[in-house]
C-alpha cells in the first residue's frame, strides 16, 4: 500500500511515528500482517509533484492500493481547478494502468477563497471519483476541521490527538479495497 499525500500525511509539526499513516500500519498488521504501508508523503506537495513523482514510486514499490491525499496545497495557492482535476484523474490512470486499486482524500479549502473557487474546489474530488470510478472519501478532515483544539498553532496542521480520527475516516473506505 502506497500513501502519496502532503504535510497531513508526512507529519508536519509532530513526533516521528505518530500520524494517521503509522496509525493504519498499526490496524494493518493486526488483521491484513501481509500488507506493508510505504509513506510516500511529502510537505508541501501538489498534484503535480504527486504526479511526477508516481511513475518510479509505482516501479518500485508495485502497490495494490494506493491512497492520494493531495490537492490541498494545490487549492491553498489558487491553482486551476481543471488542473487540479487533471492531475488527480492522470494518476489515477496510471495507478489503473498497474492494476492499482486507488482510495482518494477529498479536502476542502477555507471559504475566503470566494464561494465559486471554494465550492468548485470541493467538487474535484466527487467530479474526480465518479469520473474515474474510484473511491473517495468525502472529506478526509470531517470531525477535525471543525475543532480548532485538533490543530497546532499555524491552524492547518492537525496535531497527534486529531490522528485516530482522520484513520477512522479514512478505514471505513479502505477496508472494503483490501478484500
Amino acid at each position: 500500500m502506497l500513501v502519496l499525500g502532503d504535510s497531513l500525511s508526512a507529519e508536519y509539526g509532530l513526533e516521528r511515528n505518530t500520524g494517521w499513516v503509522r496509525l493504519l500500519d498499526e490496524r494493518l498488521k493486526k488483521s491484513y500482517p501481509d500488507v506493508k504501508v510505504v509513506n510516500a508523503s511529502l510537505s508541501g506537495e501538489t498534484t503535480a509533484g504527486g504526479k511526477a513523482r508516481l511513475p518510479a514510486l509505482l516501479k518500485r514499490y508495485v502497490p495494490s492500493v494506493v491512497i492520494i491525499e493531495l490537492g490541498g496545497n494545490d487549492g491553498l495557492r489558487g491553482f486551476p481547478v481543471k488542473t487540479i482535476q487533471a492531475n488527480l484523474s492522470d494518476m489515477i490512470d496510471s495507478i489503473k494502468k498497474e492494476k492499482g486499486n486507488v482510495l482518494l482524500l477529498g479536502m476542502e479549502i477555507p471559504p475566503n477563497y470566494g464561494s465559486s473557487y471554494t465550492r468548485d474546489f470541493s467538487n474535484v474530488y466527487r467530479t474526480v471519483s465518479k469520473k474515474d470510478k474510484v473511491t473517495l472519501v468525502p472529506f478526509f478532515l470531517k470531525n477535525v476541521a471543525d475543532k480548532a483544539e485538533l490543530f497546532q498553532a499555524d491552524r492547518i496542521h492537525p496535531t497527534v490527538q486529531a490522528q485516530p480520527v482522520l484513520l477512522d475516516n479514512v478505514w471505513p473506505y479502505l477496508k472494503p479495497l483490501l478484500n
